[in-house]
């Protein structure tokens, strides 16, 4: 039977045998991190790959629904106080989400464009990052996040494609976006009008 500190010492060196795994899991010879014009760093491509070839891997810890909601919110309100969108919660299913938020998960720095060239793949409750077109070495490695349009104003958008819409919104909710977008437009005419034909007071005279 093992003592305590023999206990504590088993429990640390499986946990260092998970990450082990899990870092030998987020490489991969098809891609490397560099400096992007998009948000600092991005991943670039190694070599050529064709579509629907897997390029690496997305890992993290798999959590519940409630623990992803609370990583959530303290994460986005430490990015609005730095002024980066370091959010890496990838949703598995719908009891389980993926926090990606490892130093060692070079994935989790494969920028958003609206024209992706890559997409993520859900096998049971792993992720991974696969071409979506042929891709040619050099290339900045890209996939839709596909956030909500709800939160449309907290996500600026910097791909520089010709079909950017501006913000980081789910293809599949851009007609929402744009009608969302043209109600703001035109409640900021009406108000500015509005604003307009409020009369100054006066001063009086004594």
């Amino acid at each position: 039977m093992l003592k305590e500190p023999d206990k504590k010492i088993e429990k640390q060196a499986k946990l260092i045998r998970k990450f082990k795994k899990m870092w030998e899991r987020s490489q991969s010879d098809l891609c490397e991190v560099r400096g992007s014009v998009i948000h600092g760093r991005g991943v670039y491509a190694t070599a050529d790959m064709k579509k629907d070839d897997k390029i690496i891997e997305y890992v993290g810890e798999l959590i519940s629904k409630e623990e992803s909601v609370s990583r959530a919110s303290v994460q986005a309100e430490l990015a609005a106080q730095h002024g980066d969108a370091a959010v890496y919660i990838f949703t598995v299913d719908d009891d389980y989400d993926l926090d990606g938020n490892l130093p060692w998960n070079t994935a989790r720095l494969i920028n958003h464009s609206c024209e992706p060239n890559c997409e993520a793949w859900i096998d049971k409750t792993r992720i991974f990052i696969h071409a979506l077109r042929n891709i040619k070495k050099g290339e900045e490695l890209s996939f839709d996040y596909g956030f909500e349009v709800d939160t449309w104003e907290e996500h600026l958008c910097r791909c520089g494609k010709k079909s950017c819409v501006g913000h980081i919104v789910s293809r599949t909710q851009w007609k929402e976006l744009e009608k969302k977008k043209a109600e703001k437009h035109a409640w900021a005419i009406i108000t500015k009008h509005a604003a307009k034909k409020i009369p100054v007071a006066k001063k009086s005279r004594r």
